[in-house]
């Protein structure tokens, strides 16, 4: 792949990894209109590549709390970050379970069918629309609302339902106070990110590769930058209640999703 290549997937990487529109979603229908041979001069290692740029970026903007919830897990404390990690923990039983289960299914019962992506693009729609009508904010994140938000975010792997977006909206539904539903939305993914990485590069074929480092690196950048700023960005969306506007997108992407199919 050429640098200009890279530097455009790393970018739309970069957004989509954070902002609520459903990266999958979006793959979904560019099979749908470009055929499914889209993305078969994305390679592995590019693709690998760029999670793993986004995945940094997120670790980047958290880093403060990364670093006192491992020095807790470390030195085995009981306070707040050790608390805050073991509900991260809890919250992924349900994706793990999800994603080693039910991706091959998922995938080819959404394969192609994009009046089903299209209406979970409009579910998407809604859950952000009603997380931004919710006034008061204080609850404490419990094990509880930490299972709960984890158990959307596996059924986020529905292609159409953005992840980030329905882990959020859930959190503040459930009356959590949006900077730490944001903050745990984030955090509860990097290991899943990591790990869907492992995955991918044990189980793929990177035979028929053939490095090329200088569009690595472009892409590599390009996406950890522009993740850093979309995280952040999002995170102050959340807190101004303003997630309805990429409900507004997502409801006009679903319908014509669902009128293209007919």
């Amino acid at each position: 792949m050429s640098a200009l290549e890279t530097l455009i997937l790393g970018i739309i990487q970069g957004l989509t990894e954070f902002l609520p529109v459903s990266s999958s979603g979006h793959l979904e229908l560019a099979k749908a209109l470009f055929g499914s041979d889209y993305q078969q001069n994305q390679s592995l290692l590019v693709t690998v590549t760029l999670h793993a740029a986004t995945a940094l970026s997120t670790v980047f903007v958290f880093r403060k709390d990364i670093v006192l919830i491992l020095s807790e897990l470390f030195r085995f404390r009981k306070g707040e970050s050790l608390d805050f990690a073991l509900k991260i923990l809890l919250s992924m039983i349900p994706a793990v379970l999800v994603g080693l289960f039910f991706e091959d299914f998922v995938s080819s019962l959404f394969g192609g069918k994009i009046a089903l992506v299209g209406g979970m693009l409009i579910l998407t729609a809604v859950l952000l629309y009603m997380a931004d009508q919710v006034n008061k904010n204080n609850i404490p994140l419990n094990f509880k609302n930490a299972f709960l938000i984890g158990v959307i975010q596996a059924v986020a792997i529905l292609p159409g339902i953005s992840r980030s977006g329905a882990t959020i909206a859930l959190a503040v539904l459930l009356r959590v106070d949006r900077d730490k539903a944001a903050r745990f939305s984030f955090l509860m993914v990097i290991p899943l990110i990591f790990g869907s990485m492992a995955k991918s590069i044990i189980d793929g074929d990177f035979s028929s590769t053939s490095p090329n480092l200088a569009p690595l690196i472009i892409g590599f950048l390009s996406a950890f930058i522009t993740g850093i700023f979309a995280c952040r960005w999002i995170i102050k969306l959340v807190k101004k209640s303003q997630l309805k506007y990429f409900g507004y997108y997502c409801l006009i992407v679903g319908l014509i999703a669902i009128l293209y199919s007919l």
